[in-house]
C-alpha cells in the first residue's frame, strides 16, 4: 500500500523557516515527478513546487515561493523534502506532498490532477 507521510510542518514567525519533508513507502517512487501543495481555509489547493524524476536542477515553483523555497530528493530513499525561508502569513497552509500518476513525465506539472499519490498533510502556520 502506497503511503506518503509528511512532517516539520509548525509555527513560526515572518521572516523564518521550516523544512519538511515527504517519506514515501510502499513503493520506489525514483521514476515519479513529486511536488508540494498547500490549501488554506477556504481555499483551494494550489501548487507550490514540483521536481522532476531525475532529480537535479529540474524543478518548477509557483511565482508566489519563486525564491524563498526550495524543493530536492532523495530517489534512493524515497524522500522529499521542501526548504522554506523567508516565510510569509500568506504561506499558511497544510502542506501536502504527491506524486504524479505517470512516470518519466517529459515536463515537470503543476496540476492537481496529474497527481495521483497524496500524503495527509502537515500544518504550516506563520505569523506575523
Amino acid at each position: 500500500q502506497v503511503q506518503l507521510a509528511e512532517s516539520g510542518g509548525g509555527l513560526v514567525q515572518t521572516g523564518g523557516s521550516l523544512r519538511l519533508s515527504c517519506a514515501a513507502s510502499g513503493r520506489t517512487f525514483s521514476s515519479y515527478d513529486m511536488g508540494w501543495f498547500r490549501q488554506a481555509p477556504g481555499k483551494e489547493r494550489e501548487f507550490v513546487a514540483a521536481i522532476n524524476w531525475s532529480g537535479g536542477g529540474n524543478t518548477y515553483y509557483a511565482d508566489s515561493v519563486k525564491g524563498r523555497f526550495t524543493i530536492s530528493r532523495d530517489s534512493a530513499k524515497n524522500l522529499m523534502y521542501l526548504q522554506m525561508n523567508g516565510l510569509k502569513p500568506e504561506d499558511t497552509a497544510v502542506y501536502s506532498c504527491a506524486v504524479t500518476r505517470l512516470p518519466w513525465r517529459a515536463t515537470i506539472s503543476f496540476m492537481v490532477n496529474d497527481y495521483a499519490y497524496w500524503g495527509q498533510g502537515t500544518q504550516v502556520t506563520v505569523s506575523s
